[in-house]
């Protein structure tokens, strides 16, 4: 399956089953989440089968049940490390989508996670993670509006970002194109900047082109 079937598959997920999450696909999480934290200087962090997260009030408002594994993007504090989470958290996310799992990405509607965060570090946010009761469904998208006449991997990138989980929904994105270089900016809004790493993982993952400011 490659990476566009994946981003096409991929939907959120708030319900999920009570099974574990077997331990070769535990071993392949991991391993990509310390190339990750390795390369990217993070302190990302895979909680298994820790349900407390997810039992209160705040999860139960946002409709969440069954959730016993979650992702907590965790990493030093600076300038870029919302952009950071959003890129590299989708990597992860991804990873699970190609294994069978369900993922969500999750703000402020959770309690307090279990992972271990530095006083020099930040947790950003979570992603839900486990066998979900369903695969989810699409959101709709804004309407590409892009010359057909450009090269294919641009328009494939742009369908890629496009497809990218973003706050609410809200899509608050630029993307740009000069002499075959391409910038993606954040517009101001709540998790703005962990959106754009995400829309940015999805151009270059999918176009196989680095976008100009990437991280």
């Amino acid at each position: 399956m490659n990476y566009m079937e994946l981003i096409e598959q991929r939907h959120s997920v708030r319900q999920y089953k009570d099974k574990m999450i077997e331990v070769e696909k535990r071993k392949e999480l991991d391993s990509l989440c310390r190339f990750i934290n390795k390369k990217a200087q993070m302190n990302i962090q895979i909680l298994y089968d820790e349900p407390t997260c997810f039992d209160n009030i705040l999860a139960h408002y946002g409709k969440f049940s069954g959730v016993k594994n979650y992702i907590a993007l965790v990493g030093p504090k600076s300038k870029d490390l919302d952009e950071k989470a959003g890129y590299y958290g989708e990597m992860l996310v991804l990873k699970a989508q190609e294994l069978g799992l369900n993922t969500c990405w999750v703000a402020l509607t959770h309690g307090k996670s279990k992972a271990k965060v530095n006083r020099n570090e930040k947790q950003v946010l979570v992603i839900a993670l486990g066998y979900g009761e369903h695969q989810g469904i699409s959101h709709k998208s804004k309407k590409i509006d892009v010359d057909n006449n450009e090269p294919q991997w641009y328009l494939d990138g742009i369908k890629a970002a496009y497809l990218a989980p973003t706050a609410m929904n809200q899509q608050k994105f630029i993307i740009q194109k000069k002499n075959n270089e391409v910038s993606i900016v954040a517009k101001k809004g709540m998790y703005t900047k962990v959106d754009l790493g995400i829309v940015k993982y999805h151009f270059e993952v999918v176009s196989k082109h680095e976008v100009r400011n990437a991280i």
